[in-house]
């Protein structure tokens, strides 16, 4: 049992989703505008994804938003290839491949067999050797745990890494990428998911309440976990030890993180509800991901 409290480490807004780019339906006075899959790019530009209407977002170093590309999908979550395209979970389409530079959907993976559909995507990853880890969640939950974790390898060959899962949502590796985080929504859990033999999983931490969401890890191996019900991001030890509580200082639907800043010692945090982008100052710096290797 842990006895030490969490130190909280305060946000300020980055900055938001200019009011030409919120949509609102018909007779609501709130835009449907929901914002995730927060990814840096080498140049410093983070990418965002806008799930209802079918947008990738560019944000520049200077805050300033341009639209990449806008098309019949739902796209959940991002993350840049080496080479500069962008892989995007869908939920509607499966896992697509994007040209970041002309906007134009190169190929994608609609479902795990010819034939079949995937349940709903929602977040990836990518490993070293440039293999892509992607949650198929769907509408899974504890009264039906069908969600999967996929592995895509860079000649595009799918595997089918774990299933069993009551909504598998955001994932990252640990260091030596021995093992996978998951983010379990609907089991308020993060399990760990051995990546050797009969890929076990066990449970990492658990949540008190709200669903987790996107994870992000450091250099020191400590685990960030976006919690979107009560609006903060915990920062969890390699042994699962509550480290640091980032606290939102807008709403309370915190669903994505990203490490960034010349020194990736910044936090970046959607917040969906309001549609900005929050940035916290971290103690230890991001691991870098796979597009900056």
């Amino acid at each position: 049992m842990f006895l030490s409290t969490p130190t909280v480490i305060e946000t300020e807004v980055f900055t938001e989703l200019p009011a030409h780019f919120r949509r609102h339906a018909a007779g609501k006075s709130r835009p449907i505008n929901l914002l995730e899959g927060p990814s840096f790019d080498t140049a410093g530009n983070l990418y965002c994804v806008d799930i209802p209407c079918g947008r990738i977002y560019r944000i520049g170093p200077d805050a300033k938003w341009e639209l990449v590309l806008e098309y019949d999908g739902n796209p959940n979550g991002l993350k840049i290839h080496k080479d500069g395209r962008l892989f995007v979970a869908d939920r509607k389409n499966g896992l697509m491949i994007v040209d970041s530079r002309g906007g134009n959907i190169a190929s994608s993976i609609a479902g795990p067999a010819q034939g079949k559909a995937f349940l709903g995507l929602n977040d990836l990853v990518f490993a070293s050797d440039g293999a892509v880890f992607f949650t198929d969640q769907g509408q899974s939950g504890l009264q039906n745990p069908n969600g999967c974790v996929y592995r895509s390898d860079p000649a595009g060959k799918l595997d089918l890494v774990i299933g069993g899962i009551p909504s598998p949502n955001g994932l990252v590796f640990n260091a030596r990428e021995s093992e996978l985080f998951v983010a379990v929504t609907r089991a308020n859990a993060i399990w760990r998911v051995e990546l050797q033999g009969a890929n076990r999983a066990g449970l990492f931490v658990q949540l008190p309440a709200s669903g987790p969401d996107g994870l992000a890890l450091d250099e020191q191996g400590n685990v960030a976990v976006a919690a979107p019900g009560p609006g903060v991001i915990i920062v969890y030890s390699k042994w699962g030890e509550p480290l640091w509580i980032v606290k939102s200082c807008r709403g309370t639907l915190t669903t994505n993180i990203a490490y960034g800043g010349d020194d990736m010692r910044k936090l970046y945090i959607v917040e969906s509800w309001t549609s900005s982008i929050l940035v916290a100052h971290m103690p230890v710096a991001g691991k870098r991901m796979y597009s900056h290797a």
